[in-house]
């Protein structure tokens, strides 16, 4: 892909977001459950198992047997919970998938290098689809959820598309909870919870030891006229605050909008992280900064403080609690 597409794309991916249900409520479940322990002629424990997800209330009866994720976030949820047997198709990478589900992944044929059509979607015979931006369900396209339960397919939503609130890292934990539950493996997902935390807290107990104020931040995900960024609804948000920054967009209702140039030089953030992903190389995104007269006298980039994520670290997924830990020595005074 050209850089422009790929920049349109990423917008397009959030802005289809907006066009969701935002209803989302507490979810039901059971003990954990294990696929391997079911009597026969009898219900797979932890089974029935009920979930609310952004408004769409599922009972699932066993586990789902031939599921699709749409998006790398979600693949990598499904791969970091060995769920790979489970699944009959991929679809749509921002870069490359973690070297320790490399293995797993090629394991499991690639449906479309983007979104597939409904028609390659249905090929594959799903039961189960798993969408990581509000995109993956696009009206126009046939895909949404309400079609999909006509065909008799079920899906999900990654919470960070479905909910008012602001997202944190209870909601990671939530996410990867409820679809470990939904393929049984509800203990897995605790083990990886638990491990999770640790991690977190112990960024979290690092920094606070240095007594430093949140250092303001500028998130440039993409754009030209405008600058894509961050809002502070998003996991991005969090991210930052963890890692001790403070998001200069945090004002935005949402997880990701564009903000003006002129914006972004009068919050003068001290660093900028840089989202790394697609055809435009992180080199080029430093020196579109660099080089506009227009930002010369923004601190970060007077002082060419840039920081750098992936954009698969900055999502609702496993990725979350390292990617605090990485940022937050990139975000140190």
């Amino acid at each position: 892909m050209s850089r422009q597409p790929r920049s349109t794309s990423r917008r397009a991916l959030v802005a289809a977001t907006a066009l969701l249900p935002l209803a989302l409520t507490a979810t039901a479940c059971s003990s954990d459950p294990s696929p391997d322990t079911k009597a026969a002629g009898a219900p797979a424990a932890g089974f029935p198992y009920t979930v609310d997800n952004c408004g769409v209330k599922t009972t699932y009866d066993a586990p789902p047997k031939r599921a699709v994720t749409m998006n790398q976030h979600v693949t990598e949820i499904m791969l970091e919970l060995g769920l790979e047997k489970s699944l009959v198709g991929t679809a749509y990478l921002d870069d490359q998938v973690l070297p320790e589900y490399r293995e797993a992944y090629e394991s499991v044929p690639v449906v479309a290098k983007t979104y597939p059509s409904k028609e390659k979607l249905l090929s594959v015979n799903p039961d189960f689809v798993y969408g990581g931006y509000g995109s993956a369900f696009d009206a126009k396209d046939g895909r949404t959820r309400e079609d999909l339960k006509k065909a008799g397919i079920e899906t999900r939503l990654n919470l960070e598309y479905c909910t008012k609130q602001r997202t944190t890292m209870d909601d990671v934990y939530r996410e990867v909870d409820e679809v470990a539950r939904t393929f049984g493996v509800g203990d897995r997902a605790q083990k990886w919870i638990a491990e999770a935390r640790a991690t977190v807290a112990k960024t979290e107990a690092e920094r606070a030891k240095t007594k430093a104020a949140p250092v303001p931040v500028f998130v440039y995900d993409s754009g030209d006229k405008t600058a894509f960024t961050v809002g502070g609804k998003g996991i991005g948000n969090e991210l930052i605050s963890r890692a001790g920054g403070h998001n200069v967009f945090s004002d935005i209702d949402k997880s990701f909008g564009d903000a003006s140039w002129e914006q972004v030089v009068a919050r003068k953030p001290e660093v900028i992280v840089i989202y790394d992903y697609g055809a435009t190389t992180l080199e080029q995104k430093k020196q579109r900064l660099l080089k506009d007269p227009a930002l010369k006298d923004v601190p970060a980039v007077k002082n060419k403080r840039f920081a750098v994520l992936p954009l698969s670290d900055a999502v609702v997924g496993v990725r979350a609690p390292d990617a605090i830990a990485k940022l937050a020595p990139q975000l140190a005074r």
